[in-house]
């Protein structure tokens, strides 16, 4: 671009001066150009010391940036530490988030104005860090609670199991607890909890093992809880806000280098345009004296055409290029005087052009980091009007509201006080304390959400007026703190209803300090004492027994300091208020800090004055009680011997009938045969044996003899059928035996009976059966099952069916199952069939023992187990489950 003469410019003009007057006006020349060149140096040093000033200020900064950071390292590593051991690492979180408060302060003092709000965004980050430490510390607090009383509930589940009834159940239920314990160790609290779950949806019949697996899963459950709670808060709040604090330094130090980056570019510039400045100057002197040297000779040409040249190289963008004073007469030092006029005018327009580009963009800046942090902040961030009506909110309070964007929030929230607020005398309040104070911190409300869901809010917010004083809006933010809440409410229950439970415990119970002093009394013992429990809070028991004269020592209170543990359950003895000698069974145990000190000592004590009186009373009736049981004892033994003398009596009967029949037809077959013999040996003596005679004696022979053999096989096999059931009755030893081969033996000496009483037996038997067990009881079994039946399933003769099935049932036991069709039973006789000495046909010589004798050889000698069902005219199915192998302890019984 080329400098050109303005139209409206005055006409150049040369003017003819005496050598005084170039003399002097040469000397005035170089004067001026000697006080140019000083100020510009001035101005130029004074620029470069700014400048060095604010190189060293963010140099400052940047060392702050990093001791903010490296103080937030801290502590985030005592956060971590604290989150692992709680116990040892408090105070280093503590002293951690102290020693960056203090660095916060000092880095807010050396920044800019513009920059203070990312250290208050930290300092806010900060407290949402502590308040997060806080929320983990009562977390762990409540969780060390629990962990100290599921020792006792895990030896109760153990003990439990140990004494279950069901293998089956009591093996699932340590595989599950095994899988608690793995869980627990490996700290993956989401296993433990889903196991403990299923612990408790097993179902349990046994009411003692239901109680302590419930017990046991619930805290199990709790301790997981509280460690994903734990685990949440860690990653969602500490893990969170350490990032976003440390995002903030990472921001201030990009803003101190990007501003250190302009700086020193500018000093740079500063120094390269002084030595060029200098550089110039010098050379414009060297000049100014030749051009003073010449203009004396060749007037002022040459001089006006320097000035010429530089007014045009500064129209040209050289604003460097110093203007050179060469005229000689007050005109042209008035023309040089202007052109450095407007060349310094035009530098500090681009001065004050740049500055004003660098100020946008440090302003666009600040607006981008105060967007990011309004929309990702966890915390809700509102700004209202004074008459309720809502200007803006961040994601998060949508979110909260049950909104999917803030503009859906703020489209559907009409005044806030009727819309929002559970209470409308909360918002009431709110405008009270912010017309009073012009803040408000951690106010605490209630607010309904879209979904008609109630929440609690915690609110810090602060009033904003405008330049003539008058408030415009509020500006706050919120967090929910409904589980907080409801965490408080359950604490509060839950104490009142401890109190309520051991005031209604006719049983001692009290809490007492490491001072021996009472920090908790139930009201039975306050009773003992004579005064209300609140009047015994902060006394000791010597204090408290001086009102009546008497007194109690405190060394088992002294001994449980001492050594630290339980002192398990022992007797003692004292006076209450009335002057009573009273009798107690009493246990001591401490209660544990976090650290593991004794906290306080808690004492239960049970009267048993009562008890110690009727002990002697007690003594006498059981050895009463003793004698009478040994002979009843002994009665049931006569009785059930002789029961089973009688069945083993109508056993020999209905064989010895059975075994008449075949005995007799071969009787009858050898009687027939005698005579016909004797008719054919008459006949060969008298020598009139014919051949007819021959045949028909030897047809004769051959059919008595197979109708002999038949009929004396199947006498020989009922006899040797009886013979090995009664070995197996009298044989009380374990022997192998096939099972379907021992109850066909069985049932053949049952059958005799069958034809008198019009009933139909039917047995069926799985093959290859083999047991290790006793097949004289088996046979017993059996027996009276069917004496059972026969007596009573099928009164006044009616016909039936009895049903034997012999099965295998799994691979270690097997499955006997006798039933019939006859008349079934009542509820009530079902309940008591298997009772001793229990019968309905007692009018008719019945002794109530045959069912018994049933059960008690199933479940002691062959070691399983029985189940009866039975409807009236339904008939009745017994169910037996018998191990192949039988217990060896059985057996022993």
């Amino acid at each position: 671009m080329t400098a050109e003469t303005p139209p409206n410019s005055p006409p150049q003009r040369s003017f003819s001066l005496s050598i005084g007057q170039l003399t002097f006006g040469s000397f005035m020349l170089v004067l001026a150009v000697i006080i140019i060149t000083s100020t510009a140096s001035v101005i130029a040093i004074r620029h470069i010391d700014s400048t060095f000033a604010e190189l060293q200020r963010l140099q400052s900064v940047r060392d702050l940036a990093e001791d903010i950071d490296h103080r937030m390292n801290e502590l985030r590593l005592a956060a971590r530490d604290f989150v692992t051991d709680p116990g040892s690492q408090s105070l280093q979180v503590g002293e951690a988030a102290t020693a960056l408060g203090d660095v916060l302060k000092k880095t807010r003092l050396e920044l800019a104005p513009e920059q203070q709000d990312m250290i208050d965004g930290v300092t806010e980050r900060l407290a949402t860090y502590r308040s997060g430490i806080e929320r983990i510390s009562a977390l762990i607090n409540r969780r060390a609670e629990m962990i100290v009383v599921l020792p006792p509930l895990r030896e109760k589940f153990d003990t439990a199991v140990a004494e279950a009834a069901d293998p089956q159940t009591a093996s699932t239920l340590s595989q599950t607890q095994s899988r608690i314990a793995s869980a627990l160790l490996a700290h993956n609290p989401s296993a433990a909890e889903q196991a403990a779950q299923n612990m408790r949806s097993m179902t349990i019949a046994d009411p003692k093992l239901h109680a302590a697996v419930n017990a046991y899963a619930e805290a199990i459950i709790g301790i997981s809880i509280r460690e994903r709670q734990i685990s949440d808060i860690d990653k969602e709040v500490l893990s969170a806000e350490g990032r976003l604090i440390q995002r903030v330094t990472e921001l201030l130090r990009e803003v101190s280098e990007r501003r250190g980056r302009v700086l020193a570019r500018d000093f740079a510039r500063t120094l390269s345009e002084a030595k060029w400045q200098s550089i110039v100057l010098g050379t414009a002197g060297v000049l100014i004296g030749l051009f003073a040297s010449l203009l004396v000779v060749r007037r002022t040409v040459r001089p006006l055409a320097a000035i010429a040249n530089s007014i045009r190289a500064v129209a040209g963008g050289e604003k460097s290029t110093s203007i050179p004073a060469t005229d000689v007469d007050n005109e042209i030092g008035d023309i040089a005087r202007a052109a450095e006029v407007f060349r310094q005018t035009l530098v500090d327009a681009d001065a004050a052009r740049e500055a004003a580009v660098r100020a946008l963009a440090e302003q666009r800046l600040a607006e981008e980091s105060y967007r990011k942090l309004f929309e990702s902040s966890v915390d809700g961030i509102y700004v209202t009007t004074p008459g309720g009506s809502l200007l803006n909110a961040n994601p998060a309070l949508a979110r909260m509201m049950g909104y999917s964007t803030p503009q859906d929030l703020i489209n559907g929230i009409g005044d806030i006080a009727s819309t929002v607020y559970v209470h409308p005398e909360a918002r009431a309040e709110y405008e009270r304390l912010m017309q009073r104070d012009g803040m408000i911190r951690e106010y605490e409300y209630q607010v309904r959400t879209r979904n008609d869901t109630v929440l609690w809010l915690s609110d810090s917010a602060s009033a904003v007026h405008n330049e003539a004083g008058v408030l415009v809006r509020y500006e706050g933010t919120v967090r929910d703190i409904t589980d907080q809440k409801r965490a408080e409410d359950a604490i509060a229950e839950g104490r009142r209803l401890l109190q309520m439970v051991i005031d209604t415990v006719p049983a001692v119970i009290n809490v007492k300090d490491k001072e021996l002093r009472y920090v908790l009394m139930n009201r039975y013992m306050a009773g003992i004492f004579g005064v209300e429990p609140g009047y015994a809070i902060g006394r000791t028991t010597a204090e408290l027994m001086s009102r009546y004269g008497a007194e109690k020592t405190s060394e088992p209170d002294k001994r449980v300091l001492a050594v630290g543990k339980e002192l398990g359950f022992y007797e003692e003895e004292y006076k209450d208020a009335s002057g009573q000698m009273r009798q107690w069974l009493v246990n001591k145990l401490p209660i544990l800090d976090a650290s593991g000190e004794i906290e306080n000592i808690v004492t239960v004590a049970l009267d048993i004055g009562e008890r110690k009186r009727v002990e002697f009373e007690m003594r006498k009736a059981k050895d009463a009680a003793e004698g009478a049981l040994r002979n009843l004892r002994e009665t049931q033994n006569s009785l059930i011997e002789a029961e089973k003398l009688a069945a083993l009596g109508r056993l020999v009967a209905g064989v010895a009938h059975e075994v008449n029949n075949p005995v007799g037809i071969s009787l009858t077959v050898a009687s027939a045969l005698e005579r016909k013999t004797s008719n054919f040996t008459a006949e060969v003596v008298r020598g009139e044996l014919r051949r007819s005679s021959l045949n028909d004696f030897l047809e004769t022979s051959r059919d008595a003899s197979s109708q002999l053999v038949a009929n004396l096989n199947r006498a020989a096999e009922l006899i040797q059928s009886f013979k090995q059931v009664a070995a197996d009755r009298n044989y009380s030893d374990q022997r192998s035996f096939d099972l379907g081969d021992l109850t066909e033996q069985v049932v053949m000496s049952l059958r005799p009976g069958l034809r008198k009483h019009n009933l139909t037996l039917n047995v069926e038997c799985q093959p290859n059966l083999m047991m290790n067990s006793y097949p004289g009881p088996y046979g017993q079994v059996l027996t009276n099952l069917f004496l059972n039946s026969v007596a009573h399933a099928f009164p006044d003769g009616k016909p039936g069916t009895v049903d034997i099935q012999v099965r295998e049932s799994g691979k270690d036991n097997v499955e006997i199952i006798f039933s019939d069709n006859g008349c079934g039973m009542s509820l009530d006789v079902r309940r008591r069939a298997f009772d001793p000495f229990f019968t309905t046909r007692r009018d008719q010589g019945g002794t109530g023992l045959g069912l018994h004798i049933v059960y008690s050889i199933v479940t002691t000698r062959l070691g399983g187990r029985l189940d009866l069902d039975s409807q009236p005219g339904g008939g009745t199915r017994i169910q037996m489950i018998l191990p192949r192998t039988a217990p060896l302890e059985q057996a022993a019984e």
